[in-house]
């Protein structure tokens, strides 16, 4: 048996997203999540070192893992909030800096244990400060409990009172769940409640409770722990659906833009680009159940992509016949700048009027008119050769 050690409990927090934080409860609350911080870290070690003394240590290695994640992310944003504080040199702006430090986003990128079907999406679990912290004093109790880190020295009035705690939480959990799952959380609730009960009444008869503590604390935490991943992973799975929404319209006005782009390139330009322009009405209307969302994304991915490819190709085309007229226009002025022989003048503006006759076409032949730039090009180039070989001219004549 591991000696016994106290286990943090998160400080409730103040304020709500979009709100200034009050400036008092704001430094209460952050010695209090200091406080949180170098216990639980002082935790996990303890459980740390436990785990590694079992002899099936692979059975704790992801809630371990997921816990040292849970502790790294609040202690991060502690050191954010801390920053924010300033030792109280704080504003209008940095009281709302705070809440928004509090009660937004944060990633703990770990992989959640996938017992009772509790996994994250995509490996990472988005979750406020204060959801962060209540999710890893879940995970530390179930932990201690397992472990036998505590079950027989901590005080049992203690856990109780701590059991009674979390199953408020539970139920404050319980009552934000959709009706799709809200009956069958519920009967949970009502099943832990009765249980914490029960323990409570027997202990204050006198009679011996640390049995059922220990289990009590298991369960009650595990079942905190899915419902607030189950809350994160509806979160996540609401975003992904708006997400693809907004994606889907985007790609919408895109491809009709790119329709128009194209047909432009097909009138103006030969050879053209031949790309298909997808169209995502044909993945029909964005789902409701997370795994088609999820797979409805990579469609959307995949569509994007595409477009991304055939507009790279009508714009080059279109870019290309542009730079030929420019290249055109720019040897042209150099030839007349220089100076060259009235044969080889006449010469030069032939293909330059051939080229000019080429590009101004619809659609116009890239092909044929790159050549006869090359060819005025290596002609004004042989000409300027010559006439540095033979001396400088002046008045355009030999």
């Amino acid at each position: 048996m591991i000696a016994a050690t106290a286990s943090a409990a998160a400080p409730g927090a103040p304020g709500r997203l979009g709100q200034a934080m009050p400036a008092d409860q704001a430094l209460v609350y952050l010695e209090a999540l200091g406080s949180w911080r170098d216990q639980r870290k002082s935790e996990l070690d303890l459980l740390d070192e436990a785990a590694l003394r079992v002899p099936d240590q692979s059975a704790f290695t992801n809630d371990m893992l997921l816990s040292m994640a849970l502790w790294k992310a609040v202690a991060d944003r502690h050191d954010l909030l801390v920053a924010t504080w300033d030792s109280g040199r704080v504003g209008p702006a940095e009281l709302e800096r705070l809440s928004t430090l509090v009660w937004g986003r944060l990633d703990a990128s770990r992989e959640l244990p996938q017992r009772n079907s509790a996994q994250v999406g995509g490996g990472a679990l988005a979750v406020s400060l204060p959801e962060a912290c209540r999710l890893s004093d879940a995970l530390a109790a179930s932990l201690r409990a397992r472990l036998g880190v505590d079950t027989s020295e901590a005080d049992a009035t203690v856990r109780l009172r701590q059991l009674r705690t979390a199953v408020e939480r539970v139920r404050d959990l319980v009552d934000r769940e959709p009706a799709s799952t809200h009956d069958a959380a519920a009967e949970l609730f009502t099943k832990l409640d009765a249980r914490v009960t029960d323990a409570a009444s027997r202990a204050q008869r006198g009679a011996s409770v640390g049995g059922l503590i220990g289990p009590l604390e298991t369960d009650v935490a595990l079942v905190e722990r899915d419902l607030i991943v189950g809350a994160a992973n509806r979160r996540a799975d609401a975003r992904d659906e708006s997400r693809a929404r907004g994606l889907r319209t985007e790609l919408e006005a895109r491809g009709a833009a790119l329709r128009v782009l194209a047909a432009r390139c097909v009138a103006e330009v030969t050879p053209a680009p031949r790309f298909a322009v997808p169209d995502v009405a044909a993945l029909g209307a964005v789902p409701r159940e997370p795994d088609a969302v999820d797979a409805y994304l990579l469609r959307l991915d995949a569509v994007g992509r595409a477009m991304t490819m055939a507009q790279d190709a009508y714009a080059a085309a279109l870019t290309e016949r542009d730079e030929l007229r420019g290249r055109l226009e720019a040897y042209a002025a150099k030839a007349g700048a220089l100076g060259v022989p009235p044969a080889a003048a006449g010469d030069l503006e032939d293909l330059q009027h051939r080229a000019d006759e080429v590009l101004s076409a619809a659609p116009a032949d890239v092909t044929r008119a790159r050549h006869l730039l090359a060819a005025y090009q290596a002609y004004l180039a042989d000409v300027l050769a010559q006439g540095r070989a033979s001396g400088p001219r002046t008045g355009g004549t030999a």
